[in-house]
């Protein structure tokens, strides 16, 4: 009788213990995927990257940072370095034309050592990390302000492998503000 009430309370344990946590992973689920309200204007969209990226910034205050706009007319000039952070099936979606990935700067790392460094990711968290250890290495690092969420909605080129694309790796739901006309994946 003993070993059938230990058996049952295993069980009952078990069966709660198995329902908390199918509702905790609902619950970090939710959250987690939560995405923009639907429907959002472009300035709304513009101010929640504005908004998400100041938060960010927060970690790395003193890293200099560059507006789109200003990147797209020095860009021509060839002297910047722009270093993409993201991940390789990020940058397979789209980047900014003349962009190197993270590992080829890092291959070759001594040769930027005199050239200004400009990086970006989605939102400019990850390029702003990125460019505040390049700042403390000794680099001349800046941060595109916004990253590609502004950088699209400034309505500046993206390319892909086959070219012009209006398609962008956003990370995820939370980070899906870009302007009308622009496909998000993730």
């Amino acid at each position: 009788m003993n070993a059938t009430s230990k058996s049952g309370e295993t069980v009952s344990r078990s069966n709660r213990i198995t329902s908390v946590l199918i509702a905790l992973l609902v619950g970090i689920s939710t959250i987690h995927c939560q995405a923009q309200p639907p429907n959002l204007t472009a300035d709304e969209r513009a101010a929640a990257i504005e908004k998400m990226y100041t938060d960010y910034q927060k970690g790395f205050p003193d890293v200099p940072e560059v507006e789109p706009a200003e990147l797209s007319k020095s860009l021509d000039a060839g002297r910047i370095v722009l270093v993409d952070v993201r991940e390789p099936r990020e940058w397979a979606v789209s980047r900014i034309d003349g962009a190197i990935t993270q590992a080829d700067f890092e291959s070759k790392r001594d040769s930027f050592k005199d050239r200004p460094i400009v990086a970006y990711c989605t939102i400019g968290y990850r390029s702003g990390q990125f460019a505040k250890r390049l700042a403390e290495d000794g680099f001349e690092a800046s941060n595109l302000r916004g990253s590609l969420l502004a950088w699209a909605q400034a309505g500046l080129p993206l390319i892909n492998d086959e070219g012009e694309t209006k398609q962008v790796h956003v990370y995820g739901p939370q980070w899906d503000l870009l302007p009308d006309g622009y496909e998000s994946v993730w």
